[in-house]
């Protein structure tokens, strides 16, 4: 006959376990206290979001606010060059209504703003048309690239008003040789971008395209076109810069509306405070212009994984 022992632990052991709830009240008190770091942690969030803010924001503003003491300090003592209170106040007067019409000579600065913005559009667009394809064609076959790229080298280095008579001379009329010219000063780094970029794609893409034996047709939009799309907006972006550069020349000669052309009729009528005004509306839709492009190629910038 088997005999079943069983254990009990002596009493001051079980005691021992036991813990004291004060004890237990004192331990469950720090987490009242942290409870108040995620409401640290979001002040410290926020202090950091406004110091990068500050960051980006204050050194152009200091910038901005030298270039204009050292223009005040430049015309203390009156002169030519009107001071920045001058410029300020027909800037007032001037945005007071800028689409304002008297006539096809004597119109607003929104409207001739928006014409040259018209011309660069119409001419940027026909050189996107022909240079993006003609780049394609240049960095595919080494024959065409070959056969090109001397012409491409003697006409590219060309100012771009050396082809307005050309476009004078072919139009017979000023608004479409300022757009010829746009058109000219606008395809080339759109055609040298694009070729760069079709050649600097991994042989290995068009081994394998070989193999499973794509058209070209497919090669271009499947292969091509996504690993070039970097190197092409490059050249949209350096195209538009070029051409927003151009007509304002382009329609100082030629004349009609656009920004060009009230600059050239302002200095005319000697009104130097709004060709100050001039000059910065030119800067502010270039960098406009450049900003927008900058933002669409940070889209299609493709890291190596």
């Amino acid at each position: 006959m088997s005999t079943v022992l069983a254990f009990k632990p002596p009493e001051e052991e079980v005691s021992s376990i036991a813990v004291p709830v004060a004890e237990v009240e004192a331990v469950a008190e720090p987490v009242s206290e942290l409870a108040e770091f995620p409401q640290l942690s979001a002040g410290h969030r926020l202090r950091e979001g406004l110091a990068r803010v500050a960051g980006r924001m204050l050194p152009p503003l200091i910038g901005f606010g030298l270039l204009i003491g050292l223009w005040g300090l430049a015309t203390m003592k009156g002169g030519a060059i009107p001071s920045p209170a001058q410029v300020w106040a027909a800037a007032v007067q001037l945005f007071s209504d800028p689409f304002y019409r008297n006539g096809p000579n004597d119109q607003g600065i929104g409207w001739n703003v928006l014409s040259s913005l018209q011309r660069v559009g119409i001419g940027f667009g026909f050189a996107a048309l022909v240079g993006i394809p003609l780049g394609f064609l240049l960095g595919r076959f080494e024959t065409l690239n070959r056969m090109f790229d001397p012409v491409i080298s003697l006409l590219r280095p060309v100012s771009p008003l050396a082809w307005l008579p050309i476009g004078l001379l072919v139009f017979q009329k000023a608004d479409p040789a300022a757009t010829w010219t746009i058109f000219i000063c606008s395809i080339w780094p759109m055609i040298i971008n694009t070729a760069v970029g079709v050649q600097r794609v991994p042989q290995d893409y068009l081994n394998v395209a070989r193999v499973l034996n794509l058209p070209e047709s497919k090669v271009i939009t499947k292969i091509l076109f996504p690993a070039v799309l970097p190197y092409m907006l490059t050249g949209i972006r350096l195209s538009i810069g070029t051409a927003w550069l151009v007509i304002v020349a382009a329609e100082m000669l030629t004349g009609g509306v656009g920004i060009g052309f009230w600059v050239w009729d302002e200095w005319n009528n000697l009104k130097v405070e709004h060709i100050v005004i001039a000059i910065f509306v030119i800067g502010i839709v270039g960098l406009i212009l450049e900003q927008a492009l900058l933002l669409l190629a940070s889209r299609f910038q493709y890291e190596s994984r």
